[in-house]
């Protein structure tokens, strides 16, 4: 196993996140736990420590649905000491497509494709030569493949797309994100190439307990609950993120997705280049970034 310093797991409270978090507690690696509430980040702290007594803990409280918030964030991650030698972004939400931001931006892009962007993007700015791992999480490549994302509708503004059912039209627009996570990781694999910084995405698999659906209704809210027990818990979907983290068999591997510790195809539009930039492109505009990276 490959030892790590220090690590950033955004998401941290509950779920996958804590699972993660947990995880590389207990291997050694010092833990900076990302949340939006100061009491669930300390809720998240206690279980963790109650299973690692000896965790090296951190937190960071940011609203990763808020531009200014992962701004504000980035800044301090990057004056830390040690830098972060691994980055997992796994914050996501199931927001209603009408629900947006104090920064008007839709909820469940914002927070699920616009925050991991600008964060990363940020930090490989500041990390320069210092070796990284950035791991995406995303959804089920397979799954994704009939939700391409609207380049022309981020947001989801228009509805255009999202299917006859109202109760599932949140969940089309989350699972366009999840696309762009993919393209994203690919985007940013390809500009850091080269660098000491590797990027790639992973499938957790389909867990319950992630508190994703809690806002659901109707059929989708009735099928979540049919299928939550037959589904894994935490521990499974940190996994292959973990192992992406930790593992040597990944060394200097980037620009792939994974599923199960195996590398994973995704759909074809979410890796033709010009549909990568286009995202790209659109969502410096959307984060006040310039499209070009930093020379490094």
């Amino acid at each position: 196993m490959r030892q790590v310093s220090t690590a950033v797991v955004t998401g941290a409270t509950s779920g996958i996140g804590e699972a993660i978090a947990r995880r590389l507690a207990a291997g050694g690696t010092t833990v900076i736990l990302i949340g939006r509430s100061d009491q669930r980040l300390d809720q998240a702290r206690r279980r963790i420590l109650a299973a690692v007594p000896d965790a090296d803990l951190r937190s960071e409280r940011a609203d990763l649905s808020l531009l200014a918030d992962v701004r504000a964030l980035a800044e301090r991650l990057a004056a830390s000491h040690p830098l972060p030698d691994v980055v997992i972004s796994n914050a996501a939400v199931i927001a209603e497509v009408a629900d947006t931001t104090t920064e008007g931006i839709q909820r469940t892009l914002a927070t699920n494709h616009l925050a991991p962007y600008l964060l990363l993007r940020l930090l490989a700015d500041a990390l320069g030569d210092h070796s990284a791992r950035f791991i995406v999480v995303g959804a089920s490549p397979s799954a994704l493949t009939r939700v391409p994302v609207d380049l022309d509708d981020l947001g989801c503004a228009t509805g255009r797309g999202l299917g006859p059912l109202p109760s599932f039209r949140p969940f089309a627009c989350y699972g366009r994100t999840k696309n762009m996570n993919a393209m994203f990781v690919y985007g940013l694999a390809r500009r850091l190439d080269g660098t000491r910084i590797t990027v790639n995405g992973v499938h957790p698999g389909i867990i319950k307990g992630t508190g994703l659906g809690r806002g659901s209704r109707g059929a989708l809210r009735f099928m979540a609950a049919a299928l939550s027990p037959f589904q894994p818990g935490p521990d499974t979907g940190a996994d292959t993120p973990v192992w992406l983290a930790t593992s040597p068999e990944v060394d200097g591997i980037t620009g792939r997705f994974f599923a199960e510790r195996k590398q994973a195809a995704t759909a074809p539009h979410t890796t033709d280049p010009a549909r990568c930039d286009r995202l790209w492109d659109e969502s410096a505009h959307l984060v006040g970034l310039s499209p070009t990276m930093a020379a490094r």
